[in-house]
């Protein structure tokens, strides 16, 4: 068994570090997909929101299939190559149309796809007996990290799209089947009613969930406004502020990896009140910052602060409703696409309004509230201690027996 546990593991670590690659590969390319299609600066931002918004369609499909016995294993293993053939179909269309088409099928499927790998990583959590969700998240940042340098190389040498994305999905689709073939499922409990009935109160889940969109505030904040911050504010160069995202990314990983080992020594609660300090700490560095390179202090930490924050979210739910943790996550996802939808245009808001500066200073708070709330991350133990890959008495995200 404890062999199946380690296949599992490795194979949902492969399905998130693949969904990294094709989502970098996505948001990477936006300039050079509206050049393709003659997207207007007009249209641009509906396209864009169209895909979080279907990602939420996604997860809410998602918890409903669960609901009915479908297993989270079945939805992941085949919203996956979904997603990669939908990045195919961006790259290979020709009218504005068919770029409607594929985006559509991309958010419609990775909200699946979020919502059913984040199941089966609380699921194995569980059965592990000890903190390994920030493994899982950190095999996405590698991802992103893979899938942005590959965007860069079709970008640098001039590819078309399709060029740039057909052996990416020519590899990562059959990979993804074959791995499928180890996913590891829990026994989360699929609930057959609504709101209370199935085990799931959303008042008891909120905390959690005003949590997820902060985070993803923060977030959005560095991947949508880094750039342009370090340019136009701190007077960094053009290439100099292609820097900041990438030091996001990185400090990102490096926080995850080793973020599980933090937990099992100080407990979910203790982690995640520190992520939202340094992420806080990083804020206001970079709202302050004389010039770029102490943007880029910043910048570091913020990386650092938020990656533990939304791995910790995903486990805090399935420790809050035993027996129903896949549909608590399903719900919860759902706000990982609110704080995407929201943070980008409110800090470009604030900033024509007020200052970039000042701007920066609205996520800082939002992630402080997680200090408030810092509580519902904790459970009958939140402390998973260290050595062991086998089940144990310690509640480790899933409420549920496990497998």
């Amino acid at each position: 068994m404890t062999d199946v546990l380690r296949r599992g593991r490795a194979s949902l670590a492969f399905g998130f570090f693949a969904q990294g690659v094709a989502f970098a590969l996505l948001v990477t390319r936006i300039p050079a997909i509206q050049d393709r299609y003659g997207v207007s600066d007009a249209l641009l931002p509906a396209y864009l929101a169209a895909v979080p918004v279907l990602a939420g369609v996604g997860s809410v499909g998602t918890e409903w299939l669960v609901r009915r016995g479908i297993r989270p294993s079945s939805v992941l293993r085949w919203s996956q190559p979904v997603v990669l053939v939908a990045l195919l179909g961006v790259g290979a269309g020709e009218r504005a149309v068919e770029l409607g088409v594929a985006l559509a099928a991309f958010g419609l499927a990775v909200g699946a796809l979020d919502a059913s790998m984040n199941m089966l990583g609380v699921s194995l959590q569980w059965s592990y007996g000890r903190s390994i969700m920030l493994g899982f998240h950190a095999a996405y940042s590698l991802g992103g990290i893979v899938g942005a340098s590959l965007a860069w190389v079709g970008a640098h040498w001039d590819m078309a799209l399709v060029v740039a994305y057909g052996p990416v999905v020519v590899v990562l689709v059959p990979a993804a089947l074959v791995g499928s073939r180890w996913y590891v499922d829990g026994g989360g409990g699929d609930g057959s009613g609504g709101g209370e009935r199935d085990g799931v109160v959303f008042k008891a889940l909120l905390p959690l969930c005003l949590v997820m969109a902060f985070a993803y505030i923060g977030d959005a904040t560095v991947s949508n406004w880094s750039a342009k911050y370090v340019e136009d504010v701190l007077g960094g160069s053009e290439q100099l502020a292609t820097v900041p995202y990438n030091v996001y990314m990185v400090t990102t990983l490096v926080g995850r990896a080793v973020g599980d080992l933090g937990v099992r020594r100080f407990g979910a609660v203790g982690v995640v009140r520190g992520g939202a300090v340094v992420a806080a700490v990083g804020f206001a560095v970079v709202a302050g910052a004389p010039g770029a390179w102490v943007g880029m202090v910043g910048f570091t930490f913020l990386g650092l602060g938020l990656c533990v924050i939304v791995p910790q979210t995903f486990a805090a739910a399935g420790r809050l409703f035993p027996g129903a943790s896949d549909v608590a996550i399903a719900r919860l996802n759902i706000f990982n696409y609110v704080g995407f939808l929201v943070g980008a245009p409110l800090v470009g808001a604030l900033g024509d309004a007020w200052s970039y500066r000042g701007a920066m200073l609205v996520p800082m708070v939002l992630v402080l509230v997680t200090l408030v709330y810092a509580r519902s991350f904790g459970g009958r133990t939140d402390r998973y201690g260290g050595g062991h890959e086998w089940p144990r008495t310690a509640d480790v995200g899933r409420g549920s027996n496990g497998l």
